[in-house]
Formats: structure tokens, sequence, C-alpha cells
């Protein structure tokens, strides 16, 4: 038997003042789209920004609906708006926020599952790697150099070439 250890660095912000003036700006991007999350069940409301390689900056927030499974998450709604509007254009960096009615929102959140399976899969077709900013709308921020980092054993095209 062989045992390997995965894992990775991040970097860890005090507080969003800290950042380099680009993420900073990055970053209230995504804390000043959450106005436009659609969050009435769970009043939990995510909002995400991306500065693609073309210089453009998106957004995307969550939308819930009431048949619970059909909302779709903020990453995976601001990666449809850059397939969409920007085929094949790479992301450079992306910043993830959230606000919680119900509780705080003083510390940096990871993806779900699927919206990082679905990052992974945006690195891969675009063949460029993108940094992750995780923050709440105060507190700690992390900064991750590479979103594949959140699911290292993710499932991609190359397993079906196998």
């Amino acid at each position: 038997m062989e045992v390997k250890d995965i894992h990775f660095k991040i970097a860890v912000y005090k507080s969003s003042d800290e950042l380099e003036k680009f993420d900073g700006s990055l970053l209230a991007s995504a804390r000043d789209a959450i106005q436009f999350a659609y969050a009435p069940y769970s009043n939990f409301f995510v909002g995400a920004a991306a500065l693609l390689a073309n210089g453009k900056i998106l957004t995307g927030t969550n939308q819930e609906n009431a048949s619970y499974p059909v909302g779709i998450c903020a990453e995976r709604v601001l990666l449809s708006a850059i397939a969409s509007l920007y085929p094949g254009e790479p992301i450079q960096t992306m910043a993830i926020t959230y606000s919680n009615s119900n509780g705080e929102s003083n510390k940096p959140i990871s993806p779900c599952g699927m919206c990082r399976q679905a990052l992974v899969e945006h690195e891969h077709r675009t063949k460029m790697p993108f940094r992750i900013i995780l923050s709440g709308m105060s507190g700690e921020v992390f900064v991750i150099e590479n979103a594949r980092k959140l699911l290292p054993l993710s499932f991609t095209a190359n397993d079906m070439n196998t």
C-alpha cells in the first residue's frame, strides 16, 4: 500500500483591506453583485465576480427556486455567462462572497462540490488555471492560486480517454 498526502496552501488575509488593490476591487464587485441574488428560501445570498483574460469583469449570483433543486449557485451562473458571452475565454481570478441573513457573514466559504467540478471543467476547457478569492462580507479572506486545488481528485475529460 502507498499513502499519498494531498494538501494545498492558501494565503490568508486578516481582511479585504490587506488585499492587493485589484483583488480588493474584484472582491468588492462580488460583494456588490449580492444585491441581485435571489434567495428567498435560504436567505443565503452569494455573489461571484470574475476577471477574464481579456480584461472584462463579469458577475453572477445564486438564483433559488420554489422547486428547490432547480436553483443555481452564483459560481455556475457566472461560468454560464462567461461561456455564453466570451466562449473559451480564460478566467484570471474569481472572487466569491456571501451574505447570510440567518447568521454572520464574517468568514470565507468554499464553493459546493458541484461548483468545484464546474470550476475545474472551466480550467480544463480553457487550459488555464485561475485564482480564487473566498470571503464573507467581512473578516478573513482566503486566496487559492488554482481552482483545481479545491477538488484534487476531480473527474475530467482526461479520465474518459484512459
